[in-house]
């Protein structure tokens, strides 16, 4: 936990009514304030950005609590839902070493806000030291006088009925009864209640949270474009297309369904097929390449259907346990009717055409990017948050951003808080292949989850490491990683080069170390891994500029290997929990080996992946006794979750092998 300063601040000014006298400057009233809170825990950059987490996560609540000299402290922490909710303020309990904890449910979506109050505890410290006279034979009527003058003291602050209460039990400390009223919980209640609290320290900032619903956490997408699910060759699909052939999808356990850009394509400057820069008269251009004279950003390619038919499509999605996500690419074709109506959104050249989008070399003739530095900046901002609010209106929950990296900051911050404003379940998933620190970034001012470089991490150590940096704090408390093996635009060198066996092995790593994966199908199954050229992480003849139709029943498919990796997701609770994989010690270089854990359910899932399947490869696994909780067990029953074998291993000695025919290894773990 990072170290935060507490309330005491030395720069405070003096109010103009308790100006000091000339050459006696008056020191600021919390100067006397003794108690320091340091390390708060969870946060994010001090409170600047909220912490994360889903409903029904109990948010637990750590500081470093201290003070000078021996005095009890009294710790509480505050807690309260949304903007203007009433503040419920809750016990901490020191866990040892001034290390004071304390929780609360996130019941509800959205914003959440906790403070920590700390103040020294005169009456606990009275009555700790009370016990140790009496127990060293040393008390005096003086020690009770002292009790009850700080009850009566407290009572000053309370109503009437409850002052006279307390004024009662003042007096009764000073007779024979004193033992049985100082140790009652009531008057701790009331001395807790009524304390003097002019002293006490606060977090100089309420903390934020952040609350989604469980598909922030949990979630598996499959990547589809519309207009390749026809069933006649040639023929452009539809949604109902897409609609009639889902039982595909859904059998695989995917439950988010995401389109590329549904919206008419630009033909100026169309892309022909593999980016060639001239267009044949049928190509079909760019999804990306948004915006012709049917409109814009919030219409639908009149290829693909109307209106209706994606509510039919979406409808269709929902009745099988599937969410729409819809790609939100803030970027025009020169053909969009903003740039006509709008030309001051978009940079001009000296010969007054629009500048194209670049990242040289790649050019993009095709499409435009926005100026977001232009004089009507507001107006451009408004006109974006507007097209969100219209496909959220459609029902849309799920928005996949294609590269927000390529834009402001503060314009990401504005538009998620906005949409969240008033629609708090709406997720955003960052496609933000770029420096981790701008992918964390991303992250803290509002982003649901992001993809990562999971794609790029093959080799073990550098895989293991990865897995433990996106998945634990501090980046687990704002960054939520979403593992894509691959995409329309990145064909590994792995799945080029590798057999079958790579891409089960990229599946499963995908699919069983976070809570959030996704694929891009049909071409993942059906394991197409021709690229462009050599060295070119394009797919050759890429979906991006051309209709493709495919056979979804071939028998080499692995959509069956997948329907088994999300149904094991779905019912394993380890693997639905938020739990991070733990890396277990396996003895070969090619083999790496994790668990998740779910402690409340005692859920175990073991999985082991041949990192060269082409090669069979054996090694010793040594499981994390400690970490697993498996310090009282005598064995291990393991059941093999594609197999359904059962074998009871002991705890140390465990050989495994991973061969071509089976590169992956899963086990649910039970402690005999």
């Amino acid at each position: 936990m990072p170290e935060t300063k507490s309330s005491v601040r030395l720069d405070q000014k003096t109010p103009a009514a308790a100006a000091p006298q000339a050459g006696h400057p008056e020191l600021p009233a919390e100067l006397r304030q003794r108690v320091v809170i340091d390390r708060v825990g969870p946060e994010v950059d001090a409170g600047r950005f909220p912490v994360k987490r889903v409903v029904g996560d109990v948010v637990v609540v750590e500081a470093d609590i201290i003070c000078d000299g021996h005095e009890e402290l009294d710790c509480r922490l505050h807690v309260r839902q949304g903007i203007s909710g009433e503040w419920q303020s809750l016990p901490m309990a020191c866990q040892g070493n001034d290390l004071w904890r304390g929780s609360f449910p996130a019941t509800s979506l959205g914003w959440w806000h906790f403070d920590i109050s700390a103040r020294i505890d005169t009456f606990g410290t009275w009555l700790r030291d009370l016990g140790r006279r009496q127990e060293a034979g040393e008390r005096t009527q003086i020690d009770l006088q002292v009790g009850a003058e700080l009850v009566l003291a407290a009572a000053q602050g309370a109503p009437a009925e409850i002052a006279e209460e307390m004024e009662q039990l003042a007096l009764q400390l000073q007779s024979p009864a004193w033992a049985a009223v100082a140790s009652s919980d009531r008057l701790r209640e009331l001395m807790a209640s009524f304390a003097d609290r002019r002293e006490e320290t606060h977090l100089e900032q309420p903390r934020s949270v952040w609350v989604d619903r469980e598909r922030a956490r949990w979630s598996a997408w499959y990547e589809v474009f519309p207009r390749s699910w026809a069933l006649e060759p040639g023929r452009h699909g539809t949604f109902a297309d897409l609609a009639d052939r889902l039982d595909y999808v859904h059998g695989m356990g995917f439950n988010v369904l995401y389109l590329t850009p549904i919206h008419p394509i630009g033909r100026s400057f169309r892309k022909g097929r593999n980016n060639a820069t001239t267009a044949a008269a049928d190509d079909v251009g760019s999804p990306w390449a948004i915006g012709a004279e049917e409109g814009g950003h919030t219409a639908i390619h009149p290829q693909l259907g109307t209106l209706d038919d994606f509510h039919s499509l979406r409808r269709r999605a929902e009745k099988l346990g599937m969410e729409l996500a819809l790609d939100l690419a803030v970027q025009c074709a020169p053909d969009h009717p903003w740039v006509q109506e709008h030309p001051e959104w978009f940079r001009h050249r000296p010969d007054g055409s629009i500048q194209y989008a670049e990242n040289p070399p790649k050019k993009y003739q095709d499409i435009v990017p926005f100026d977001f530095q232009c004089d009507a900046w507001r107006e451009l901002w408004q006109a974006l948050g507007g097209v969100v609010r219209f496909w959220v209106a459609q029902g849309v929950r799920i928005f996949r951003v294609d590269n927000p990296h390529t834009k402001p900051f503060a314009f990401w911050e504005w538009l998620i808080s906005d949409i969240h404003r008033t629609d708090p379940d709406v997720l955003f998933l960052a496609e933000a292949f770029t420096r981790p620190k701008t992918m964390y970034r991303l992250a803290k001012l509002g982003f649901t989850q992001s993809y990562t470089y999971f794609t790029w991490r093959t080799e073990k150590e550098e895989t293991a490491a990865y897995l433990v940096e996106v998945s634990t704090p501090p980046v687990a408390d704002f960054f939520r990683p979403n593992f894509w093996p691959n995409t329309p635009d990145i064909l590994h060198a792995t799945l080029q080069t590798g057999s079958r066996g790579m891409f089960q092995v990229r599946l499963t790593l995908a699919a069983l170390s976070v809570g959030n994966w996704g694929i891009y199908g049909p071409a993942m199954e059906l394991l197409e891994s021709q690229p462009f050229k050599p060295g070119s992480e394009e797919y050759a003849d890429s979906e991006k500029y051309e209709i493709k139709q495919r056979a979804l029943d071939l028998p080499e498919s692995l959509a069956p290997f997948i329907a088994r990796l999300n149904a094991i997701r779905a019912r394993e609770p380890a693997c639905r929990s938020a739990t991070p994989p733990l890396i277990q010690t396996i003895d070969n270089p090619h083999l790496l080996a994790w668990c998740r854990y779910e402690p409340a359910e005692k859920s175990r899932v073991l999985v082991v992946v041949n990192l060269d399947p082409d090669t069979p490869w054996r090694g010793q696994l040594r499981l994390d006794r400690k970490a697993l909780e498996l310090d009282q067990a005598g064995s291990i029953e393991a059941t093999d979750l594609l197999t359904q074998a059962t074998h009871l291993w002991p705890l140390e000695g465990i050989d495994l092998d991973c061969t071509p025919a089976e590169p992956v290894r899963l086990y649910r773990l039970i402690p005999r």
